[in-house]
């Protein structure tokens, strides 16, 4: 597998949790074993930078998707291959949304890297039949994972 994790914070993360998700998330989503992913763990100073940067929208949000060769979802015989692109999380956020939905931090990474990894495939959530197909994959593959129906996203706009 190609997933790399760097945490540039001051949270503790579990990085090998992280990888297992990545590798639960590229067989179920058909992504060939060599595509690469970087998944980085920001503060919300970075965060807020990348979110004016990219969004122009202000202060830190939870997960942003940077794809690299634009992947479409891949089938069994045919599995996306190439460099699918970062994922940025701020663990500040999720600590926040975590709290206030009454589930784990872990968890709510867990959904933040499943939701990235979905946008850099193409997935989006503009209109509802969008959002009801991305959510529903999301909501599956984090229910195989987790074992358990799984905590949902803050819709901030993403």
């Amino acid at each position: 597998m190609a997933i790399e994790v760097l945490n540039e914070t001051e949270h503790d993360i579990d990085i090998q949790r992280i990888v297992t998700l990545g590798k639960h998330l590229y067989q179920g989503l058909h992504i060939h074993p060599e595509s690469e992913l970087a998944i980085v763990f920001v503060d919300n100073e970075a965060m807020s930078y990348l979110h004016q940067e990219w969004m122009d929208l202000e202060g830190p949000t939870d997960v942003m998707s940077f794809p690299m060769d634009e992947l479409r979802p891949g089938t069994l015989e045919a599995p996306a291959e190439g460099l699918l692109g970062d994922i940025v999380i701020s663990p500040e956020v999720a600590s926040e949304h975590a709290n206030s939905g009454g589930h784990s931090v872990a968890d709510e990474i867990a959904l933040l890297v499943t939701h990235g990894l979905l946008h850099l495939l193409g997935h989006d959530h503009h209109d509802d039949e969008e959002k009801q197909q991305m959510f529903g994959l999301q909501d599956q593959l984090l229910e195989q994972f987790l074992g358990y129906t799984p905590p949902q996203l803050h819709d901030e706009g993403k």
